[in-house]
């Protein structure tokens, strides 16, 4: 009799104790998802956003980027119509594409303009059928040899259909339709290296 006393008093606390453990157990099972849940959700978008403002006002050369990209041969649709309607409009001036594309270069020159490019597109793309591309080493003067292209052609009866870019930006695109005219600083010009990138067009001039 003796004997078995000392295991009923030793059953009882063992049975107890498991029936004590368990909602001790569960609490920190149940705490541990919130746990782990919570931190994560605002760790998530905190340090993308930080580096997004923290890159974009770098580089405003991507609002520049994307002009060469529209410029490329993909095209855009309807510029095969927008090209037509430019040599209709030299034409009524008796002026071929050409010959607009070389006074572009002559006005270019006149706002002293250097490295000044005239590539031949036939047969590369149907966006344009010549680029003039040229340089000016200040943003003063971007802004004069862009207005004085589109000053003097417009006073020849030929207005250009688009302008993008400032000279903050570095980087002025004219357009004409049939001559789509990049004037850079030579950083820029240097970066985009766009004779690079239209190496099968055809050099019909350049003036240093």
């Amino acid at each position: 009799m003796t004997a078995r006393a000392p295991r009923t008093t030793l059953a009882a606390p063992a049975a107890a104790a498991p029936a004590a453990a368990e909602p001790a157990a569960a609490e920190p099972a149940a705490a541990e998802p919130a746990a782990a849940d919570q931190p994560a959700v605002p760790a998530v978008p905190a340090e993308p956003l930080e580096r997004v403002a923290l890159v974009e006002p770098v580089e405003p050369v991507h609002e520049a980027s994307a002009r060469p990209a529209a410029a490329r041969p993909a095209g855009k649709p309807g510029r095969a119509r927008v090209v037509a309607q430019a040599r209709k409009a030299a034409a009524a001036v008796e002026r071929s594409s050409l010959e607009v594309a070389r006074r572009i270069v002559e006005l270019a020159e006149d706002k002293k303009a250097i490295d000044i490019v005239l590539l031949d597109l036939a047969g590369v793309t149907t966006m344009a059928d010549h680029f003039v591309i040229c340089s000016g080493g200040s943003e003063r003067q971007l802004d004069a040899i862009a207005g004085g292209i589109v000053d003097g052609m417009r006073a020849e009866g030929i207005r250009p259909i688009g302008r993008e870019g400032t000279p903050a930006s570095h980087w002025v695109l004219v357009d004409f339709g049939i001559v789509i005219v990049h004037v850079f600083t030579p950083p820029e010009r240097g970066f985009y290296q766009l004779e690079k990138h239209w190496s099968e067009a055809k050099t019909i001039l350049r003036v240093q």
